[in-house]
């Protein structure tokens, strides 16, 4: 461009502008301000929405456009004046700022508590990693996310294509194959973002003879799916995960008898399927060692409390101070609590404090108020600087997330934030997330924020629900026995001829993801239960949905002395090297007690809510039957209340 070009459209530019008025600025601020507040993102019991996002998307579409149609000298004189005068209009209108600085200060403290907001690290350098043969290579960018990644396939279900600036953030720390990714959460009609996946197919034993998934001790799905039902409607299918409804169940499998066993036993079990005569049912169970609780390490807790404005309700922030209350009836002298709470931003509200100090602990968690928007990111990096500095040789280091819904302020792209926990993971502390409130809940994102935090999720809907997850479960829920738990699952064709897992759909590995030690799976805590199930077709049964290809290889008949051969990966806390469990699974066929028939009955269940189309004519009737059937001592009334569950959905599916 020319001297003179230039000369031409600063004239034009200068003739298009108008002269500043300082009253009509004003008066467009004032006019600005009060609609902002009235629509502010922090309302209690609306749904947040990131407005410095979709300003930022806005700008990048106009200017997209604008430079789509400067395609000559005359067109870029034709658009300059109108292009200056909704700039200047767009920067007298709309507030500017760093949208990690705006809001009001968390908790809404007295001014001798304010804390100053929590200072966000630079991402570090992305280093290159190692294959397994040893030579090096750059972290390779996420795949597209697959339709349906069931266990056993060869490719790992990843999100969704990354941006440069992800990209450039990746790290040493092998991301685990089980993290479902919050882009990709299923959004229900009330508002509420659900982790969720296809159902897994059925698999022909002789083309995928491996299953590998990660262990699950998660309940979050049977609240949400108990919630619906008690505001009569049937929960939506995205809602039903079904491992987390039957691990949401003690049961009585049997527990090492002694520290040498190991930090859990594994039961087997074959026993017949009640919705079809023709198929088996293959229980794999755990159960952790429960040790005494006076040999237990002491305890070092953050809670991060989310008090935005949405927080604001009795089922929400109310609900969690109760809850939070209850546990700390549990802790004992030498355990600590720390408070960290976000809002516009983040900061600590109580410093580390003796458990014994629980009127000091009380009062701070009284006077939080809900209001603002959600920092969350801040949030995290203030609790993970607070629990870096409470560590101690022998202690436990647990941040307790509790929260409603998203995070709209500061860093809030799903893929940073996973990989910015999983990089704090590394330093030993557990990140685990309590979901509260309904109709801006993000399971998506604390499914994936618990897990690649080697945590735990959980949904409190009630102050019986507080007392079981932060009371009676304490002990499974903060001690954890076993990290990075993965089972692996090689079927026998000359004996199965197909099978399917049932649940788990969010935690499928890659076959190659077993032995590597570096990808993250689930954890189980002292004395925890998990229960995976597994639906098998012998042999020459005629349930069998598949036919022979004409090109298989031959299966090698007379070799059917097992029907799979089990493997579990572990490893101890603070270890980065796992250890190998091995053990056949028999083929015959046992008589089912009442743990087997109740996660059954409960498998049934949920694939009933999901709409599944395995079950045939078995339907609620005989869900109900199987579970009433099934409730043993109960001393909590948990089976029970699965049983009037059931009856609610059965009324309500007759209403459909």
């Amino acid at each position: 461009m020319s001297e003179d070009d230039l000369a031409r459209l600063r004239a034009a530019l200068e003739a298009a502008t108008p002269a500043p008025d300082p009253g009509v600025r004003s008066g467009q601020l004032q006019r600005a301000a009060a609609a902002f507040a009235a629509h502010h993102q922090g309302t209690a019991g609306g749904a947040r929405r990131n407005m410095q996002g979709l300003a930022d998307g806005a700008r990048r579409s106009g200017v997209l456009k604008m430079l789509d149609r400067l395609t000559s000298r005359a067109a870029l004189a034709a658009t300059a004046s109108a292009a200056a005068v909704a700039a200047a209009a767009w920067f007298l209108i709309l507030p500017h700022g760093d949208p990690r600085l705006e809001g009001p200060p968390s908790g809404r403290l007295p001014a001798a508590d304010a804390v100053a907001p929590a200072t966000l690290p630079a991402p570090p350098p992305a280093p290159s990693t190692a294959t397994a043969g040893g030579e090096a290579e750059s972290p390779p960018a996420p795949a597209p996310r697959p339709a349906i990644a069931p266990p056993g396939a060869d490719a790992r279900a990843a999100g969704a294509p990354a941006t440069a600036e992800v990209a450039a953030d990746a790290t040493a720390v092998a991301p685990s194959a089980t993290m479902p990714d919050p882009a990709y959460g299923a959004a229900a009609a009330d508002g509420d973002r659900y982790a969720t996946a296809a159902p897994n197919p059925v698999q022909v034993t002789a083309e995928a003879p491996v299953s590998t998934f990660s262990v699950d001790v998660d309940t979050a799905s049977w609240a949400y799916v108990r919630r619906d039902l008690l505001a009569g409607s049937l929960p939506p299918a995205e809602a039903v995960r079904i491992e987390e409804m039957i691990n949401y169940f003690p049961y009585g499998w049997p527990a090492p008898e002694a520290a040498a066993e190991g930090p859990f036993r594994t039961t087997v079990a074959v026993t017949p399927t009640p919705w079809n005569a023709h198929t088996r049912l293959v229980h794999i169970a755990l159960k952790g060692r429960l040790p005494a609780i006076a040999d237990r390490p002491a305890l070092d807790l953050v809670f991060l409390i989310d008090t935005s404005g949405s927080m604001q309700g009795p089922d929400r922030l109310d609900l969690l101070k109760q809850g939070f209350r209850l546990m700390l009836s549990e802790l004992r002298p030498e355990d600590r609590v720390a408070i960290v709470t976000y809002a516009g931003n983040a900061g600590e509200v109580l410093a580390p404090t003796p458990a014994s100090e629980r009127g000091t602990i009380l009062a701070a968690l009284d006077r939080l108020e809900a209001g603002g928007s959600t920092a969350g990111q801040a949030g995290l990096v203030q609790a993970y600087a607070t629990a870096r500095a409470m560590a101690g040789e022998g202690r436990i280091g647990r941040i307790l997330l509790a929260t409603d819904g998203d995070f709209n302020v500061g860093i809030s792209d799903p893929e940073e934030l996973k990989r910015h926990v999983a990089r704090e993971r590394e330093s030993g502390i557990y990140l685990s997330v309590f979901g509260f409130g309904r109709g801006n809940l993000n399971d998506a994102l604390m499914q994936a924020l618990a897990q690649n935090g080697n945590g735990t999720a959980a949904y409190i809907d009630t102050l019986a629900e507080a007392r079981k997850v932060l009371v009676d479960q304490l002990t499974g829920a903060l001690f954890p026995i076993a990290d990075d738990v993965k089972v692996q699952v090689e079927w026998n064709p000359a004996a199965v001829a197909e099978y399917r897992l049932i649940g788990y759909e969010t935690r499928a590995l890659a076959r190659t993801d077993f032995a590597n030690d570096r990808v993250d799976a689930g954890e189980i805590g002292a004395g925890h239960t998990v229960t995976a199930i597994y639906e098998i077709v012998p042999v020459g049964s005629p349930a069998r949905m598949t036919e022979d290809l004409r090109y298989a290889p031959p299966v090698r008949v007379g070799e059917a002395d097992e029907l799979g051969f089990l493997r579990l990966r572990y490893k101890l806390p603070g270890e980065e090297t796992s250890t190998l469990v091995e053990r056949p699974i028999p083929t015959g066929t046992g008589e089912a007690g009442e743990d087997i028939r109740f996660s059954a009955a409960i498998a049934g269940f949920g694939q009933l809510l999901a709409g599944s189309t395995f079950l045939g004519d078995w339907g609620w009737a005989d869900a109900i039957a199987l579970a009433d059937g099934a409730r043993g001592a109960d001393p909590f009334g948990w089976r029970a209340e699965a049983v009037t569950l059931m009856r609610l959905a059965e009324s309500l599916a007759e209403l459909r």
